[in-house]
């Protein structure tokens, strides 16, 4: 038996027949030339892709892009963005390939295809920055939530209560629609940006004029490592690959989940450069909006456009948070069956399947009890995680890479000269910036 032939002997679920199920009606409406089953066929089929991206806009994100516009202004890190989101898409787009022809996560092709050894290996990275960056989805919607007087303690039980009852009670096609419609509430900062009255020429002139602020330094490094961070994470190649696999994706499908991670990645630029443009128009120069303090930025928007503007962020944050944390807690979950051979279907019953949604679920309880520790310092642990989730991503890369180019699974959909020529690009960069970070850090007069 090949290898690759080994990847389909995994036993089947009751999630199989749902499945089929969902397959049967895409064909049929693939199949009709009427136009409006053209587009409905293309509302079915996006999901992962704007899920994924939506999602990389989390609480953490948020509280990143509007830390660095307040410290940086729009200058560099609007041009920035913009790159972080063609390289967002460079990514993803692998994992729509990988899922669609292989019909197996991530987490199952790496244990499939190199062993135990390195199936831990990723395993463990994966579940560690996961629960860090949950730590962040926590950090925004208990932050968010205290603008309108409620204690952290209750905001983040609400926010695991809602998780929970969305993984735990929907089918995986429920699961995305409810996701999604709470994904459109991302969309709320790229209003608070217009209300803000940013100097639009200025953001024009960054492209042409593409300086570092404040000089080269340390701190530079961090926030630009903190920034990767948060438009790339490992989470994100296991989220989206299960998503697709879960959501019964064919190779047919394969233009859609393309045009599904490019809208996604759309929005994901739009919101970034919308949060950077507001504090960069509000907060940037004024005394202490580079503190790292999310809860003063809040303040400061506030008495700017109103207690309204205040409200809009917050409720973004909010969103932000809670959108991550589905995704994240799936994450985790579609990892560990994976990796272990667990019924791994968001289609599935909580009695069939308890051991798949165990471990995401816990480890949405840990991140929120870290949250809850008094006197945290919520900005810095925000931007720490989002650096630790960069150093983690190279690592990611070359798995996702290796199997990209494995003509014995891909067949004809290996990734192209160019593919890998970026997507090489791409992990050279994070190594050389997590490089002279790391020198930084032991000589900072270097610097």
């Amino acid at each position: 038996m090949s290898k690759k032939m080994a990847y389909q002997a995994t036993p089947p679920w009751d999630d199989a027949r749902i499945r089929a199920e969902d397959q049967a009606r895409i064909a049929e409406l693939r199949e009709s030339p009427n136009w409006f089953k053209r587009i409905l066929l293309l509302l079915t089929l996006i999901g992962p892709g704007i899920l994924v991206m939506v999602a990389d806009n989390d609480a953490g994100g948020v509280i990143t892009y509007a830390e660095t516009g307040a410290s940086y202004g729009i200058g560099f890190f609007v041009p920035a963005l913009v790159i972080g989101g063609i390289i967002a898409f460079i990514v993803q787009e692998m994992t729509v390939r990988l899922g669609a022809v292989t019909h197996r996560g991530h987490a199952e092709m790496i244990w499939g295809r190199y062993g135990a050894f390195w199936g831990w290996f990723s395993l463990i990275d994966l579940v560690v920055a996961n629960v860090l960056t949950l730590i962040t989805e926590f950090i925004g919607i208990t932050v968010g939530m205290s603008v309108f007087g409620v204690p952290p303690l209750l905001s983040a039980l609400a926010a695991l209560v809602l998780d929970a009852a969305i993984l735990l009670v929907l089918r995986y096609r429920s699961w995305e629609r409810v996701s999604l419609w709470i994904a459109c509430g991302n969309l709320v900062f790229v209003p608070l940006a217009l209300m803000a009255h940013p100097d639009w020429g200025h953001v024009v002139e960054a492209f042409s004029r593409w300086q570092i602020p404040g000089g080269f330094g340390p701190v530079f490094l961090f926030v630009v490592l903190a920034n990767f961070g948060t438009t790339i994470a490992p989470w994100m190649l296991f989220f989206q690959q299960s998503s697709v696999v879960d959501k019964g994706l064919t190779v047919q499908d394969i233009r859609h989940g393309q045009l599904d991670t490019a809208l996604g990645a759309l929005v994901m630029v739009a919101v970034g450069v919308a949060l950077v443009a507001l504090t960069g128009t509000l907060a940037y120069g004024h005394p202490g909006a580079s503190s790292y303090n999310i809860q003063q930025l809040m303040r400061l928007i506030g008495s700017h456009l109103g207690s309204t503007g205040e409200d809009l962020f917050a409720l973004g944050l909010v969103e932000a948070g809670t959108i991550a944390a589905i995704a994240l807690t799936a994450s985790t979950s579609w990892a560990m069956g994976e990796a272990f051979h667990w019924p791994k279907s968001i289609n599935l019953p909580v009695k069939q399947a308890w051991r798949f949604y165990v471990p995401g679920l816990l480890s949405a309880v840990m991140a929120a009890g870290v949250v809850l520790i008094p006197n945290a310092p919520l900005g810095f642990l925000n931007l720490t995680v989002q650096v630790i989730a960069s150093i983690f991503m190279p690592a990611a890369l070359l798995f996702l890479l290796l199997l990209l180019n494995d003509r014995e699974i891909m067949g004809q959909f290996v990734n192209r000269k160019w593919q890998n020529l970026m997507a090489y690009v791409i992990v050279g960069l994070l190594v050389v910036l997590n490089g002279l970070y790391g020198v930084s850090v032991v000589f900072p007069r270097l610097f």
